[in-house]
């Protein structure tokens, strides 16, 4: 490397399908220039620091005022290493609340090793799954850009040799991870939760939900229900976006490997983390060849397998947004044709709910996610060169299961010469209407192509009120379902459209939603083409869709077409937009005033470079 980084990185060659390379070669053409900035710019950073010898003694003694006295006598020298832990603990989310020892299990393991550990922040952690539907969910998006610079605050010290970051769910990983890019001068690695235990099985939640919508049930039910859904500590079991995060930060080489899924609570959990505090520590600057800066080893190769393994496992939609924005800290460029070409030739390896109905438990025992990178190995779908922070090659190779090892359930996982379907599931769609995304990888073959009226919407309530209405009853259409943008209100999922949707289509109407808002890893079987660039409130072909304009919604062709002539209407007003300020919403307003467009990642902060 031209910036002084030594040892494995770029250092091995692997075969890869040509369709792969291709996308890989395309994202380092189009980076090329802001990635050189970047390493550039983390190289600056490495040469000025962390020196706490060459601090003034009060900025220092203000560092390490409340250690211990053995702490405080080791960051007093030259040679301790100091991590610093940046942390998204607290105990009202069940995927966080295990977190809450990891501290000091890393800080023991420093001391073994005659290194120090502090715990140089918190971020905050919100969960979609409790603000669904409500206005705090309208915080949801921007939360992540507020942990990318909360994580900048925490290390912003320039205390640390190396830093551990904790976290798990939606937006909490991608912001970590954003944060963490600017501090890439750093070996940094990561360390979720683990899921919790299985609880009710997914179908069964599923019907319960669906008897809700049609009345066949009533609240007491439903909460009894979704309380033995989601009933401990750990991560929800479903595949949506936190199980996703954890999948990429695992085939990016910032965990442990084969450490993802394990249970919180566990000995093995335990020894994981500890096993990260022991490998941050061996590749600090300093450490010769072995030192593996996290915004070096992080580049195009590991982002173009984050994108193969989510597409394998028919991961979280909200993934096309993040990992544009976490790519952009970091210097690289990716999109949604990017995306989109390489989910046409990865196969679908996974069914976990909402594309089957097995949880990531079950994924877990079937041989997890150690079976799974094997397989897209052995198919030549991924950058088995990318580096990572694994002992061994140092290399993803560390992250393979045996090559005898064989799936323990094919209805869970598959081989790649016999997958669930061909391609991830994920594509672009483009027309009149704008782009957007759709993932089919749960949606039944026939309901691909969908053809209808649409019925506009400028928020979820309005559709829901239509539907309890009856409005909506023994007929074919498409909802338009507008103003959710990331402009507009702060782009909030809008899951309290799947079940009425589901059970309308159950019944043989055929029914489609089109959204400039988002769905998520749980947009199910309802055929949906969410993220639709440029939103409404921006001037978006859907501003202009009236009731009534033929829609066709073509996953097979990749089309968004609306069959009329919009070039003489006016564009529709937000009417329904919410002005109250209340539960924090003013305090976003320039978050959405300068908020980017969903496929350049719906950033609200400034990318690194």
């Amino acid at each position: 490397s031209p910036y002084g980084y030594r040892g494995v990185l770029g250092a091995m060659t692997t075969s890869l399908n040509p369709n792969i390379q291709k996308v890989l070669d395309r994202i380092r053409e189009k980076s090329s220039t802001s990635r050189q900035a970047y390493l550039a710019r983390i190289e600056s950073m490495r040469t000025q620091g962390p020196n706490r010898n060459a601090m003034g003694c009060s900025n220092l003694a203000h560092g390490f005022a409340a250690c211990g006295a053995s702490d405080k006598q080791a960051l007093k020298g030259e040679q301790a290493l100091n991590i610093g832990v940046v942390s998204a603990y607290n105990d009202m989310l069940s995927a966080h609340q295990p977190m809450r020892d990891y501290p000091d299990w890393i800080k023991e393991v420093a001391r073994e090793q005659g290194a120090v550990a502090q715990l140089a922040g918190g971020v905050p952690a919100m969960c979609d799954g409790v603000t669904q539907g409500y206005e705090g969910m309208e915080l949801s998006l921007f939360s992540r850009d507020v942990i990318a610079q909360s994580t900048a605050i925490a290390l912003s010290h320039n205390m640390f040799d190396a830093a551990i970051c904790l976290g798990t769910c939606d937006k909490i990983v991608p912001g970590l991870m954003m944060g963490a890019l600017a501090f890439g001068h750093l070996p940094i690695m990561f360390s979720g939760a683990g899921p919790m235990p299985s609880g009710i099985s997914n179908g069964e939640k599923a019907a319960v939900r669906e008897q809700y919508a049609k009345g066949e049930v009533g609240r007491a039910e439903l909460l009894e229900s979704e309380s033995a859904a989601y009933h401990a500590p750990g991560t929800c079991t479903f595949y949506g976006t936190a199980n996703s995060n954890q999948m990429l930060m695992e085939i990016m080489g910032v965990h442990a490997p084969g450490t993802t899924f394990l249970a919180p609570g566990s000995g093995a959990r335990e020894a994981a983390v500890r096993d990260t505090a022991r490998k941050v520590l061996q590749h600090t600057d300093g450490a010769g060849e072995a030192y593996r800066p996290f915004g070096q080893m992080i580049d195009e190769r590991s982002f173009v397998n984050a994108i193969v393994g989510l597409m394998a496992t028919g991961g979280s939609t909200n993934l096309t947004m993040h990992l544009v924005a976490m790519a952009a800290m970091a210097g690289i460029r990716i999109d949604w044709q990017d995306m989109s070409e390489i989910s046409a030739v990865v196969p679908l390896l996974a069914r976990v709910y909402p594309n089957g109905s097995a949880d990531v438990n079950a994924m877990e025992a079937a041989g997890g996610l150690p079976y799974l990178f094997k397989e897209l190995a052995r198919a030549e779908l991924l950058c088995l060169d990318a580096v990572t922070m694994s002992d061994g090659s140092g290399t993803l190779r560390d992250y393979l299961a045996p090559d005898s090892q064989e799936s323990g359930d094919l209805d869970v996982l598959r081989p790649s010469d016999d997958p669930f379907q061909a391609d991830g599931g994920l594509r672009l769609l483009t027309g009149n209407l704008g782009r957007g995304v759709i993932k089919t990888s749960a949606i039944a073959a026939e309901r691909h192509v969908i053809e209808a009226p649409a019925i506009v919407f400028d928020s979820q309530s309005a559709f829901q009120e239509a539907y309890k209405r009856g409005d909506l009853a023994e007929r074919d259409f498409v909802a338009v379902v507008r103003f959710q943008g990331p402009k507009a209100n702060g782009m909030p999922e809008l899951h309290k459209l799947t079940p009425p949707l589901a059970v309308m289509q159950s019944v043989g109407q055929k029914v489609a939603l089109v959204t400039d808002g988002r769905m998520s890893g749980a947009s199910g079987k309802v055929p949906a083409a969410i993220h639709v660039c440029d939103e409404a409130l921006d001037g978006g072909p859907l501003a202009y869709v009236q009731d009534g304009d033929i829609i066709r919604l073509d996953a097979v062709a990749g089309t968004l077409e609306v069959k009329a002539d919009l070039s003489g209407r006016q564009a529709a007003r937000n009417h329904t937009r919410d002005t109250d300020n209340s539960f924090g919403r003013g305090l976003f307003a320039m978050n959405r005033q300068f908020v980017g467009s969903a496929e350049a990642g719906a950033m609200s902060i400034a990318a690194s470079v």
